[in-house]
């Protein structure tokens, strides 16, 4: 059985962050003998918004439209440029008035409730113009939260059936084939948890497996001293991870990282080690309340139960530029709840782990 060490936090996840926030760069990426200029990153610290950009589907009208909202909280950020978020609003028109080209993405059988979504997306962004004329800062954004959310359900139906398959050496784990939602009731409060399968399956179905099983409920969370992540998963006793009942072994989940533009994850091996210094997971780092998985330092393959929520503001470790992305399965996003996320310590417990939508969706392991 693997043995776990419980220092594995503090000994490199934390000296990982202390690199990269006081050095600001990508040692991942950087060689003595490379002059290559580090990525751009991403930019994009909303979960919801990253779990957006994640889905397995290819429309560029609707991307469009997602992009023209998305950007609009970014330009009231910056000094509220209300000609920005007009042109924004003008681009989302353009592309509704088409909506044969969204349309085209989707079965026929969820055509008629997709054009309810378009119709009613299409008047909420003449009532974001009207908004943006009055300049009412607090409406525009609660209103383009409400059309995401209906662009959201929108692309979720262009989905098509699971993009890949899983390798056969893992099929003797969960694997979650599509998203599911989770509630956390803690003692300070209540979060919500969207995992992503369609870019971590066979970590997303471990960690809903083990939500099923109950092993989570009534678990305390654990924390660095520095306070950057907030871990949870060490089961009572001398165990560090889950110990399957049907083998009495230790189950151990492998390294998962879906790169932008790859069709599959892959398995067993850092970017780093990989030689792709320059490229993006998918699902990154760059969020308060990333869920990823942990692991021993030396083990890249030995994850179990232990997982942690990301807790460092992002604009200091950047998507591609910290030494997070690459290096740690990031399989999920708080979508509700930050406000309780960031008031959790070490010793405060989970009550309990729900599914609240989406459990058909895991597989259970093949004998």
């Amino acid at each position: 059985m693997l043995k776990l060490i419980k220092s594995w936090l503090k000994s490199s996840l934390v000296t990982l962050l202390l690199v990269t926030i006081f050095l600001g760069i990508n040692t991942a990426g950087w060689t003595p003998s490379s002059n290559a200029a580090l990525p751009s990153g991403n930019a994009i610290t909303d979960g919801k918004a990253l779990l957006r950009y994640a889905l397995p589907i290819k429309n560029e009208s609707v991307r469009q439209l997602q992009a023209s909202l998305e950007d609009i909280s970014t330009q009231l950020r910056a000094n509220r440029r209300w000609g920005a978020i007009s042109k924004d609003l003008s681009k989302a028109s353009r592309v509704l008035d088409k909506p044969s080209q969204i349309l085209a993405s989707v079965p026929e059988e969820r055509q008629p409730q997709a054009q309810e979504w378009v119709d009613e997306i299409k008047s909420g962004v003449a009532k974001l113009q009207e908004l943006t004329q009055a300049k009412d800062k607090e409406q525009i954004l609660q209103e383009r939260n409400k059309l995401l959310n209906l662009v959201s359900l929108l692309e979720e139906s262009m989905v098509k059936g699971f993009p890949f398959e899983v390798p056969d050496e893992y099929s003797n784990l969960p694997q979650l084939k599509g998203r599911a939602t989770l509630e956390f009731k803690t003692n300070k409060g209540n979060l919500t948890v969207i995992v992503d399968g369609y870019s971590a399956p066979v970590t997303a179905g471990n960690f809903v497996d083990l939500v099923q099983r109950g092993f989570y409920n009534g678990l305390e969370f654990t924390r660095s001293e520095e306070s950057y992540v907030l871990q949870t998963g060490d089961p009572a006793g001398k165990e560090q991870g889950f110990i399957d009942p049907k083998t009495g072994k230790y189950r151990a989940v492998p390294l998962e990282i879906l790169v932008e533009g790859d069709k599959a994850p892959t398995y067993g091996i850092t970017l780093e080690e990989a030689g792709r210094y320059l490229d993006m997971p998918v699902l990154p780092f760059s969020s308060f309340g990333a869920l990823a998985m942990a692991r021993p330092e030396s083990e890249v393959n030995g994850g179990s139960s232990q997982v942690f929520f990301f807790l460092f503001e992002p604009e200091l470790t950047p998507a591609g530029r910290n030494l997070l992305d690459g290096r740690y399965s990031v399989f999920g996003y708080v979508t509700e709840g930050k406000d309780v996320l960031d008031t959790l310590k070490a010793g405060d417990k989970i009550e309990s782990v729900t599914v609240v939508q989406g459990i058909e969706n895991l597989v259970e392991p093949q004998a």
